[in-house]
């Protein structure tokens, strides 16, 4: 196996790339992204996971390389605002993790057992977070080298940047690039995929192929018939019109994501404008309307700024290594941007498949075992963002009253629902009941606990152990003297410093 071949380029093209010629330098393959210089990139504001860090960690690239040339900044995690209703609980933050939680989530977890039995107690994530605080000061992730515990973070970038700036690393690592459009797929008497033929006259052969032609799914989905399976039952939103607005002089350190009437605004913010866009169902919207909706939101209703709209395939791929392809990025799958979850699981599929390879090799034992893993990823993602639309209180719409009244909920979501429901620890419970999930038990407890998802609560009795249990003014001061040990995130951009 010699000639790998990736059709189309961006940031899953690009980040295939580089995890193959990275990891496979040695090796004698030869490696060729064919993109189309007709099919443009959407550049829009991004958010990513943790993941995307340890991919530039893994081929070698540093922030003060990447970060200024992709207008990047740094994230702490999410804000969720107006998804509920329930007093106290109309915005929440989704940290992602760090090392000094395990000093503040004992009591988050305390709390919020002693909610669920309708004990007062504040539950709350938000005072039990360090990044939560980060956020809302607008102060980086990055302590100071005294603070001696490791902090998770991603970033917001320019997606269209981020993708050139692979492109470049990875043609000066050896990776042939051709802009060219495909016209026509050969298939061998076998199925599987021979050849590419170009608008030069060109013919590429390659001995495997790497799918990133987008939602088109042009070698998964039009030649190999890989069948796509649909998330609209459970997941409604299919369309999206971004619009961008100037940066101010303090830049934020979080993506905000505000429920809207017929789905979801985000606001990310860049370090030369802030991205923002509105995530939509055409099912109960037009695009004009979620455009006005989202300029009025924005100040913009007279500005002659123009919107993007863009068109959203929810689902995933059957398999996603078939025959002699892998499909990476939106032609394996795209599950709605609510978690910025695009990216890590682009990320787990080259990872996972690089691996695969290297332990049994291309010609296919491994492959089901890999297709199970990554459908599963897909599903434990899904599961985490349906459970945002169905535990929703607001009834100002038939769009979020649908999605409140949705039944077509997994077993995985409704066992954790369930669990949370029924008083018990989370954390426990899954782990005995053996329910595989992508996110750990204190992202459920967070977005469980940030909706305010509890019954009536009654008076506590003074004599109650729990009265005395945590000292929230104690909490409170150990997360303010943490967050000394951090720089805004104007400071922390000024890699020239």
């Amino acid at each position: 196996m010699k000639r790998i071949v990736i059709l189309g380029g961006g940031t899953a093209g690009w980040i295939s790339a580089n995890a193959m010629i990275d990891r496979w330098a040695d090796k004698d393959f030869e490696i060729t992204l064919i993109e189309s210089p007709a099919i443009g990139t959407v550049g829009v504001g991004e958010g990513s996971t943790p993941r995307l860090k340890l991919f530039f960690d893994a081929i070698g690239v540093e922030e003060s390389d990447w970060m200024p040339r992709c207008n990047a900044t740094y994230k702490n995690g999410i804000s969720f605002a107006n998804w509920s209703t329930r007093p106290g609980f109309g915005r929440y933050f989704h940290p992602f993790a760090s090392e000094i939680d395990r000093h503040t989530t004992k009591a988050f977890y305390f709390n919020t057992y002693a909610r669920r039995q309708g004990v007062d107690l504040h539950a709350h994530p938000d005072r039990f977070f360090l990044l939560a605080a980060l956020a809302a000061n607008r102060q980086g992730p990055k302590p100071a080298e005294n603070f001696p515990f490791v902090v998770e973070y991603g970033y917001h970038f320019d997606a269209h940047l981020v993708g050139e700036y692979l492109k470049e690393r990875a043609k000066a690592r050896g990776v042939t690039h051709l802009q060219a459009k495909v016209l026509e797929v050969n298939q061998a008497d076998g199925g599987d995929i021979a050849s590419l033929l170009t608008d030069s006259g060109e013919m590429i052969e390659g001995d495997f192929f790497v799918d990133c032609s987008g939602f088109r799914g042009t070698l998964i989905q039009q030649i190999l018939q890989v069948p796509f399976r649909s998330f609209a039952e459970n997941l409604f939103n299919d369309s999206a019109v971004v619009l961008p607005t100037e940066q101010g002089p303090a830049i934020g350190a979080e993506t905000v994501s505000t429920a809207m009437k017929y789905g979801w605004a985000w606001e990310i913010p860049l370090t030369h404008r802030i991205g923002n866009g509105y995530v939509y169902s055409s099912a109960f919207c037009t695009p004009d309307d979620a455009e006005t909706e989202l300029r009025t939101a924005l100040g913009l209703l007279d500005s002659d700024t123009q919107a993007r709209h863009l068109k959203m395939k929810v689902g995933r791929v059957e398999r996603h290594w078939h025959r002699n392809c892998l499909a990476v990025g939106l032609s394996q799958g795209f599950i709605e941007p609510l978690e910025a979850t695009a990216l890590n699981l682009v990320c787990n599929t080259i990872y996972d498949f690089i691996e695969t390879v290297e332990s049994h090799g291309f010609a296919g034992e491994g492959r089901d075992d890999f297709n199970d893993r990554t459908n599963q990823g897909f599903e434990n993602v899904r599961d985490y963002i349906v459970a945002h639309y169905i535990m929703n209180t607001r009834d100002d719409t038939d769009y979020w009253r649908q999605n409140g009244e949705n039944k077509n909920v997994s077993d995985t979501l409704q066992q954790i629902l369930q669990i949370w429901k029924s008083g018990k620890g989370l954390s426990q419970e899954m782990e005995q009941l053996q329910i595989s999930s992508s996110y750990t038990p204190m992202s459920w407890y967070c977005l469980l606990a940030g909706y305010g998802f509890y019954p009536d609560t009654r008076p506590m009795p003074a004599d109650n152990p729990a009265a005395s249990q945590f000292d929230m003014a104690g909490i409170d001061e150990f997360i303010r003297r943490c967050s000394l040990n951090f720089r805004s995130q104007n400071e922390l951009l000024r890699f020239d410093d």
